[in-house]
C-alpha cells in the first residue's frame, strides 16, 4: 500500500494509524510529493494494492487525476482523504473508480476499518451515494434487460424480414430496399408493419436505433473472438 501526500504531518499520522494493522502481507510506503506525476511512475512501478492518496495531490481536476491513476494500475484500489468536498464531486470520483473517500479528520480506528473493507472489495462512501448508486444499478439493470429482450425479439424474423431491417438501419428508403430485393414497395411496407410488431418498435426510427445496437453487439462480440483466438 502506497500512502501519498505532500504534507509529511498527514503521512505521519496515517501510518501511525495503520502501525498495527494485523494483515502481515501489508507493506506501507510513504510517498512524500506535491507531484501528480511523480506519484504515476510510483503506482505504475509498484502496482500498490491500495493507495491512500491526498485529494490535495489532484489538484483542481480531480476527477481526471483519479481516473487516470485508475487507468494506470486497474488493480489498485483508491482510497482519497479530503476535506469537506461536495457530494456531486465525490459521486464524480466514486464513478471514475475511487474506492474510498473520507475526510482528514477521521479518528484512526475508521481509517483501518476502511483499508480492510476496500481490500475485501467494499466501498467507504457516505450514505447518500449508497443510495444513489443502488438506484443507477437499478436503471442499469433495467436498461440492459429491456436491451437483452429486444434483441431477442430478431430472432423471430425470416430471414427477408430481417434483411430488410439491416437496411432500414443502414437509412436506405423503401425504394431502395424494394429495388435491391427486387420486390415492390407496396411489399417493403407489408414486410416493415410485420417486423415492428415483432420487434416492439412504432416506426422505422426506432427500428433504426435497434439496428445499430445490434450491429454494434455483433462486431464487440466479433472482436472479442479474434482476440481470444490469438491468446
Amino acid at each position: 500500500m502506497i500512502l501519498a501526500s505532500s504534507q509529511p504531518d498527514r503521512l505521519a499520522a496515517w501510518k501511525k494509524a495503520l502501525s498495527d494493522f494485523s494483515c502481515k502481507d501489508l507493506i506501507v510506503d510513504k510517498l512524500l510529493t506535491d507531484r501528480l506525476d511523480s506519484l504515476r511512475d510510483e503506482v505504475v512501478r509498484s502496482k500498490p494494492d491500495l493507495l491512500m492518496l491526498d485529494y490535495e495531490l489532484l489538484g483542481l481536476h480531480a476527477t481526471n487525476g483519479a481516473a487516470s491513476l485508475r487507468r494506470l494500475c486497474t488493480e489498485t484500489n483508491v482510497i482519497i482523504i479530503s476535506g469537506d468536498i461536495s457530494e456531486g464531486l465525490e459521486w464524480e470520483l466514486l464513478k471514475a473508480g475511487v474506492r474510498g473517500i473520507c475526510r482528514y479528520d477521521i479518528p484512526a480506528k475508521f481509517l483501518k476499518q476502511i483499508v480492510v473493507a476496500v481490500k475485501e472489495g467494499e466501498l467507504w462512501i457516505r450514505r447518500s451515494l449508497a443510495c444513489r448508486l443502488i438506484d443507477e444499478l437499478a436503471k442499469s439493470t433495467s436498461k440492459n434487460k429491456a436491451y437483452r429482450a429486444t434483441m431477442g425479439l430478431l430472432n423471430e424474423l425470416t430471414q427477408r424480414e430481417y434483411d430488410i431491417a439491416v437496411r432500414v438501419g443502414n437509412g436506405e428508403s423503401n425504394k431502395q430496399i424494394a429495388l435491391a430485393c427486387e420486390i415492390t414497395e407496396r411489399t417493403v411496407k407489408a414486410h416493415l408493419t410485420e417486423i415492428f410488431l415483432k420487434v416492439g418498435v412504432a416506426d422505422r426510427l426506432n427500428l433504426a436505433l435497434v439496428m445499430t445496437s445490434d450491429s454494434n453487439a455483433a462486431v464487440a462480440d466479433l472482436n472479442t473472438s479474434l482476440d481470444s483466438s490469438t491468446l
